[in-house]
């Protein structure tokens, strides 16, 4: 394959330049109305490490530690799991955006409570509503972004998306180390809790700008509005261009074949050897995400640094604020080179590098330890392998969370894929945001151990399962799970139907083309 070309339908494309193409470059420009949700996820992240370090919240929670400060962090993970019972029926029946419109809503609701806040239950229980709409966009708002972007651009956007959780954690930073400096009233924590709110209310405002998916438009039969979008934003219009109608032909087929051959029961999750392969992965990568070690830092960032000395607040929000600029640069910087390099080579890159980081932490926090001898430069080592720590993340598991997720999944699947992969990410968080300050707290530095050896579990896990996806279309990808039984439409359903109608010779209709009958077994 050249470097001016990509391969779709079994053919080469010119690539295109986005900045050219009238259509592309609105949808683009304003594609950050759906990507957002993941920077405000970030933003929680971030503001719970800065409420943390200001007095002004602690006094108005009575300092809290240990379990009860573990209940505060975890309960935004909790209503995210409370919603997953909804979330892949709503992006599923409702659509991609108004999936994202319904968790805004939600979510501003619980802002509202978490602002007011003058009763610690208060605080748990607008958090567990923010959670809840929370579950419900950061689902369909990748979804949206997965399946409207141009084929050549599709790695990139849907690797941003997750990537933009650090640019809402930049943003919290700024707003703690500010706001830090109200003294004397509860303002100071109030301001960053009601500034979360400002996402969801952009989404609200500016996500009609963003068409719906082509997908969901096609599986629920509307196929002019689908092709007029998928002309729109990939060829300025041009409802005849031989790219537009593969790709219609191609989408249109294969969900029709799906509807035709499979289920869409949860049970399909490990119906069959190819399905077994995606959920073994949607598990590991939403455990991993999160259990690498970095929800230690990412959401108690002043216990850990108070386990090197370091407790002066503004210390604390200066070093969380310039790590969060360095996880921005690595993460975003990461997704321009995810087809160059492939993402099985990203994903044991980044899990080799952390475990390397995480030990070498181990050892800076066990000498500093040992004695005064050792503090000044075990301390200035921990905080370097904290920063070597989430460059090595960032490579892999920061933007490719959603899009390898979202792109092993067929059409059929997506919703309820991405629905496993969270409820695993909201399990760890839920775990991690717990157990990980009581265990700071109770054992200290050797907490570090139990995640150096996760991480060796983490490595055969990616080497024996993660398989490389690189310069291949979304449809396309079926193949590397499914082998000769995927279910794929153009050209390749086209022989696949050939071959198995050759043996039953009983063709069927789906949406005016033949297409394989059920009474034909495709299955691995």
């Amino acid at each position: 394959m050249g470097k001016d070309t990509f391969h779709l339908g079994g053919q080469e494309w010119p690539k295109v330049t986005w900045w050219k193409m009238k259509g592309m470059r609105f949808v683009y420009l304003t594609l950050w109305a759906a990507m957002i949700t993941s920077a405000t996820n970030g933003y929680d992240g971030s503001l719970m490490n800065g409420l943390e370090a200001m007095d002004s919240w602690n006094k108005s929670y009575n300092n809290p530690h240990g379990s009860t400060l573990g209940l505060l962090a975890a309960s935004m993970a909790i209503g995210s799991m409370l919603s997953i019972p909804i979330v892949p029926y709503v992006a599923d029946i409702m659509g991609r955006r108004a999936g994202v419109v319904i968790g805004c809503v939600i979510m501003l609701c619980g802002v509202a409570m978490v602002s007011i806040g003058y009763h610690i239950a208060l605080f748990v229980v607008g958090r567990i509503i923010l959670g809840f709409g929370l579950g419900i966009s950061q689902e369909c708002s990748p979804l949206l972004v997965t399946e409207l972007v141009h084929p050549q651009h599709r790695a990139v956007y849907s690797s941003i998306y997750n990537s933009l959780w650090y640019v809402g954690s930049l943003i919290g930073a700024c707003v703690a180390l500010g706001t830090n400096h109200i003294q004397g009233s509860s303002w100071g924590w109030r301001v960053p809790c009601l500034l979360q709110g400002i996402p969801s209310i952009c989404q609200l405002v500016f996500i009609w700008t963003v068409p719906e998916s082509p997908r969901w438009l096609i599986s629920k039969g509307k196929f002019e509005q689908a092709k007029k979008i998928l002309a729109y934003v990939h060829a300025q219009g041009d409802e005849n261009d031989a790219l537009v109608n593969v790709e219609f032909d191609e989408i249109q087929q294969t969900i029709a074949l799906e509807k035709e051959i499979e289920g869409n029961n949860w049970s399909e999750l490990w119906s069959t050897a190819g399905n077994r392969h995606r959920s073994i992965i949607l598990i590991s990568i939403g455990f991993f995400s999160q259990w690498s070690g970095n929800g230690i830092v990412s959401y108690f960032l002043p216990s850990v640094l108070k386990l090197i000395g370091i407790t002066n607040s503004n210390t604390v929000l200066t070093i969380n604020l310039v790590l969060s600029a360095v996880n921005v640069v690595s993460a975003t910087g990461i997704c321009f080179w995810v087809d160059y390099f492939g993402r099985r080579k990203l994903f044991l890159t980044s899990s080799i590098s952390m475990l390397l980081c995480f030990v070498s932490t181990t050892i800076a926090l066990a000498r500093f330890a040992d004695g005064p001898a050792n503090n000044d430069t075990a301390a200035h080592a921990v905080i370097a392998f904290i920063f070597l720590y989430y460059i090595a993340y960032n490579i892999g598991f920061s933007g490719m969370l959603v899009s390898y997720s979202s792109e092993i999944l067929p059409y059929r699947l997506r919703a309820k894929g991405l629905t496993l992969m969270f409820f695993c990410v909201d399990l760890s968080l839920w775990f991690n945001q717990y157990v990980n300050p009581i265990a700071l707290e109770n054992i200290q530095w050797k907490y570090y151990i139990v995640y150096c050896v996760f991480l060796v579990f983490e490595i055969f896990v990616v080497w024996k399962y993660y398989i490389e996806t690189k310069e291949t279309p979304l449809e396309e990808i079926v193949k590397y799970f499914d082998g000769d039984s995927a279910i794929l439409g153009g050209a390749a359903a086209s022989e696949k139907i050939t071959e198995l109608t050759s043996r039953d010779g009983r063709p069927v209709e789906v949406d005016g083309e033949k297409a394989i009958t059920t009474q034909i077994e495709v299955r691995a």
